[in-house]
Order: C-alpha cells, then structure tokens, then sequence
C-alpha cells in the first residue's frame, strides 16, 4: 500500500508535472542513457536460411533482434544495444522466463552510477526490465523490456538486449527455456527492412506515439507541397510534445522511487 500511495503512475505525472527545462532531461537520460531516437518498428522480414526456425540472432551491428519463423523468414525487433566498453558476442540458450521481473543493479552498476535505485520492485513503470525477460545462459545478460524505449536503436546498454515492452511481449510466448541465441556483431541483408530506404519520393515519419510500428507518409521535400511541410511539422511538434512530456512523467517517477528506495533502507536499518 505505502509502495502505491508514493509512486504515481505515468499518466498521473505527466498530468501534474509543470517542471521543464533542458537539465531534468540530462538528468534522466544520465540514469537511462540514450537520445531523442526511436528504433523503428517490428517488421517480418526475408532472413538467412542457414538459421533453423525457432532460433534468435542478435544482430548488434544491425540493431535488431531476429527470431526465423520459417526457413528464410524471420520477425525483426529493433533493440538497444550494448554501448562500446560492454561489447560481447557468442552463442547461447535461454535458460529462464520471468514476467514483471524485480531489478537490482549489480555493485558495478552502483559504483559507476550511485544515482541508482537500489531496488526496482517488478511491475513498476520504472524498472528497466520492462515487463518480460529471458535469461541468457548462466549469465546476468538477458533479453528484456524497458522502461525508456527512447533508448531503443542506441548502443547504451551494460550487455543486456532491451526491447520495447510490446516488441518483449510478443516476443515471449513465442520462444520457451532451451530457445538458441546468437549474439554476433554481423550484418543480415534483409528485404523487409527496405523501408528505411524508402524511394525518393516519399519519407517515413515514424509516429512516436506508436512507437515505431505505425509509418505516416509525407512526401518528399521537393515534392511535397505546402500544406503538406504544414503537416509534417506539426507531426513533429507533437512527437517533440509527447517526448517531453513522456521525460518529465519519469523525471517524477525517479524523485518517487529514490523517496521509496531511502525509506526501505532507514527502514531496513532500525530492524
């Protein structure tokens, strides 16, 4: 109940938060890493034959996530990547599912980054497991959620493969305990994804309130015409809104969970 009356939803702190300013964005992305992109969306794609349906490639050089469904066919995620100091690759196998999983930095997290929470309680809008993860192996890398999908299409991540939310839940029922994962820094060519290289005449605008997964269509800057430009900026000045207004929502969920996180420990301290 205490945990409930203290921390307020996204919705609810977006609505009351009337702080703005290019410093509270700094501090969130300093916690979570990453810009102002977004990953694009789920896509099926065509895929090299020579993986085995069920199986899962990691692409870190493409920045997606592949599961082959058919021989030369695969559904394609777009994920966050880890940044240049946490570099790996190899092969391996899920060894364990986990809905709403609790987070707990590692001693390695908290020295570099002692802004951390030291615990996140699973289910919370703030954890940076999201709602889903799939344990890789016996170690602590795992294919999960996220609570900032802005940071999706980024190379920010300690190891850890995130997704968005939705992309994770998708993703999850599909691939039981025993699944093969190959983490590899190899590119795919793959046809599916021909719409980021759309034909001259027309450009996508993703639409960030999909995240991704819905394209609006403008044309071209030398075709487009003036009522035209009108409509893509104003898709962008409402994504710009929706993004900012989605940073201050966490900027408050933040000073809730560290109020949360220093009662639990004064708490902890006096039994």
């Amino acid at each position: 109940m205490a945990l409930r009356r203290t921390i307020l939803s996204t919705a609810a702190a977006a609505a009351l938060l009337t702080l703005t300013g290019g410093a509270h964005a700094q501090q969130v992305e300093f916690l979570w890493g990453g810009g102002s992109e977004w990953g694009g969306g789920r896509q099926t794609v065509t895929f090299s034959p020579q993986y085995k349906p069920g199986q899962i490639i990691a692409s870190f050089g493409d920045r997606r996530l592949y599961l082959v469904t058919r021989p030369g066919q695969a559904v394609s995620y777009p994920i966050a990547i880890p940044r240049d100091q946490s570099r790996w690759q190899g092969v391996t196998t899920i060894s364990q599912k986990r809905e709403n999983p609790s987070w707990t930095p590692t001693p390695t997290m908290r020295a570099e980054n002692p802004r951390l929470p030291t615990w996140v309680p699973g289910g919370h809008p703030l954890n940076p497991l999201g709602v889903r993860a799939l344990y890789l192996g016996s170690s602590t890398y795992r294919i999960h959620g996220t609570d900032a999908p802005w940071t999706i299409g980024q190379a920010v991540s300690k190891g850890c493969i995130r997704m968005y939310n939705e992309d994770v839940l998708d993703l999850y029922p599909r691939v039981p305990v025993g699944t093969r994962v190959t983490v590899t820094w190899q590119r795919f060519k793959t046809s599916g994804e021909a719409i980021a290289a759309a034909p001259a005449e027309k450009a996508p605008i993703p639409s960030q309130g999909m995240r991704g997964k819905k394209t609006i269509y403008a044309e071209s800057p030398a075709a487009a015409s003036a009522s035209d430009s009108d409509e893509a900026r104003e898709e962008r000045l409402a994504r710009a809104k929706a993004m900012a207004e989605a940073r201050r929502a966490r900027i408050e969920q933040t000073r809730q969970i560290r109020r949360y996180s220093a009662r639990q420990s004064r708490s902890a301290a006096l039994e």
